[in-house]
């Protein structure tokens, strides 16, 4: 991407980041050939981002001993430079100083744009400790900031906290993702009350995209009433049906520009979107089917073999198929099974 500016810039506009999965074959090997065409497909789908080494990855990439974050970063980073047109790279941190200083430094070397970093290493630190982790990565890459929901091992963070983080410089950006609106309030109220206008907010809340997109949030900063909406979302619900989340992401960006009224058909269809992710990331059994979802819709279009995980307790949750099966016969309109088929081949060559 460049210099911090021009990546401020191109995320302040909005864009749609998928995060990104991990393609396995059915003896838990790295399948490259897949996980090639997973990233073509977001690519020709419109997607302005990707994100590796996030939780849609799995986390358990992260370990030495799997030895498959690097190889990921490098194959985004190559399939960056053979396409026109930019695309930003967002690479998952996590773990302790030590380790998330060290994968930064991986991602940076690259060329990935910033660094979304998890907190979920760190369950009792106080504000002050999280805040000088958090300025350690950031001396190394540019920071997007991450709340993560508690029952995907996230933690809560407080207001103070992000009065705190939202005042470290190299900080471009906000995954918002606490699946709760107190919380996303948080964040918002932190960023416009700081004054920093430059960073970007980013939904993460998988029961709340479309809301999330189309809300006006307003907050006093000195005595003005200051606006500002999530411009775009970092999302493992993105990673299914990209080219109809671009058309929709595009479709609620030009309605906030415009300021022109919501449609009633608009409010049903984030009702619909939410009930199509509940089925793919198991809320029913507290999102512990939530990678193999994802995985199981991507093997249908045939982008992935299967719906393999490197933890082989990780898989479909008894009637999660089943639920799959519902919203795609419910909401065929969410679908981008069409689009996937009529490119499928060429994504998969060599």
């Amino acid at each position: 991407m460049g210099d911090t500016e021009s990546l401020r810039k191109r995320l302040g506009k909005g864009v749609v980041i998928p995060a990104c999965p991990l393609a396995l074959n059915a003896r838990r090997r790295w399948d490259e050939r897949r996980q090639l065409a997973l990233l073509r497909y977001y690519r020709a789908a419109g997607a302005g981002g990707l994100a590796l080494g996030v939780h849609t990855t799995q986390f358990a990439i992260h370990d030495p001993k799997v030895g498959l974050l690097k190889p990921l970063f490098e194959i985004a980073a190559k399939e960056r430079g053979n396409l026109r047109g930019s695309c930003v790279l967002i690479a998952g941190l996590c773990g302790s100083t030590r380790q998330a200083v060290r994968e930064a430094i991986v991602a940076r070397e690259q060329g990935f744009d910033a660094g979304l970093l998890s907190l979920a290493a760190h369950p009792k630190a106080s504000i002050h400790e999280l805040i000088a982790h958090c300025e350690s990565v950031a001396a190394i890459l540019p920071l997007f900031g991450f709340y993560l929901q508690p029952a995907a091992g996230g933690r809560l963070l407080p207001l103070e906290f992000w009065r705190r983080f939202v005042q470290i410089d190299p900080v471009v950006a906000i995954k918002i993702a606490p699946f709760n609106r107190y919380q996303t309030l948080d964040v918002v109220r932190a960023v416009v009350e700081c004054g920093r206008d430059d960073i970007a907010l980013y939904t993460g809340n998988d029961d709340s995209i479309v809301m999330d997109l189309l809300t006006p949030f307003q907050f006093v900063r000195g005595k003005a009433i200051k606006e500002r909406h999530i411009v775009g979302g970092l999302l493992g619900h993105w990673a299914v049906w990209t080219h109809k989340a671009v058309e929709l992401h595009a479709r609620c960006r030009k309605l906030v520009e415009s300021k022109e009224p919501i449609p009633r058909e608009l409010l049903r269809l984030a009702m619909e979107v939410t009930d199509a992710n509940a089925a793919v990331f198991d809320a029913a059994n507290r999102f512990s089917g939530c990678i193999p979802g994802i995985h199981e819709v991507l093997r249908r279009q045939g982008l992935l073999a299967g719906t393999t995980c490197l933890d082989p307790s990780e898989r479909l949750s008894p009637g999660q198929r089943e639920e799959i099966d519902r919203v795609y016969c419910a909401y065929p309109h969410l679908n981008d099974d069409v689009f996937v088929a009529k490119h499928l081949d060429q994504w998969l060559r060599a």
